[in-house]
C-alpha cells in the first residue's frame, strides 16, 4: 500500500511539473520588432515584417523558460525605400548572404516584483547571431502575464559594430534603439 501512495505521490508531482511549464504560440499580428538608429543629421525608424519566435514559459521557475526569435532581414522596412534598400546591402545587414538574425535566450531570471502596470521586471540574456558572428546580450524587459497570454516588452540599445557592421561609424550612432513587442497566446 506504501508504495502504490509513494508512487502516486510520484506521478502527481510529475504531473504538476509538467503544468507548470507551457509551450506558447506568437501572435504576430500583435507583435513588432523595430529599431531607431540616430545620425548626425536625424535619425531613422525601422524594423522587420517577419519574425518567428517559439518560446517555453515555466511559470514556478522562470529561470526554466526558453525563448528563441527568428528575424528574417529581408523583411526589414524604415521609413526611407533609398534607406531600406541600402539596409539589405552589405553596408548594413547583407540579407543575401545573411537572411536570418537569431536570438536563443541562454537565462531568465525575474525580479519578483510587479510594476504600476502590473508588468513583472525581467532580465533575458541570451546569444545573438547577426551577419554569422555570435554575441551574448543581456535585456532588460516587462513582462505581463494573464490568462490569455504573455506579453514581452523590452526596449534596449545593441552597438552594431559588434557584429561588424561598421558603416558610417563617426556619423551613424553606433548604439541602435531596439524596441520588442512579442505577445504569446497561452
Amino acid at each position: 500500500m506504501m508504495i502504490r501512495f509513494a508512487l502516486a505521490m510520484a506521478m502527481a508531482v510529475g504531473a504538476c511539473q509538467v503544468r507548470a511549464a507551457e509551450t506558447l504560440a506568437l501572435d504576430a499580428d500583435k507583435s513588432k520588432i523595430e529599431f531607431v538608429g540616430k545620425k548626425t543629421d536625424g535619425k531613422h525608424v525601422g524594423g522587420f515584417k517577419s519574425f518567428k519566435a517559439k518560446a517555453i514559459a515555466d511559470f514556478e521557475q522562470p529561470a526554466a523558460g526558453k525563448l528563441e526569435i527568428m528575424i528574417d532581414t529581408p523583411s526589414i522596412w524604415s521609413d526611407n525605400d533609398k534607406l531600406t534598400n541600402h539596409l539589405k546591402n552589405p553596408d548594413f545587414f547583407d540579407v543575401r548572404k545573411h537572411p536570418k538574425i537569431t536570438f536563443t535566450a541562454t537565462k531568465i531570471s525575474t525580479s519578483g516584483e510587479e510594476t504600476a502596470a502590473g508588468e513583472e521586471t525581467a532580465t533575458i540574456s541570451g546569444d545573438l547571431t547577426m551577419l554569422g558572428k555570435t554575441v551574448p546580450v543581456t535585456i532588460p524587459a516587462k513582462v505581463d502575464v494573464t490568462d490569455e497570454q504573455v506579453q514581452i516588452n523590452a526596449t534596449f540599445k545593441l552597438d552594431r559594430t559588434k557584429w561588424g557592421m561598421n558603416y558610417g561609424v563617426g556619423n551613424i550612432e553606433n548604439d541602435v534603439e531596439v524596441k520588442a513587442t512579442l505577445v504569446f497566446v497561452r
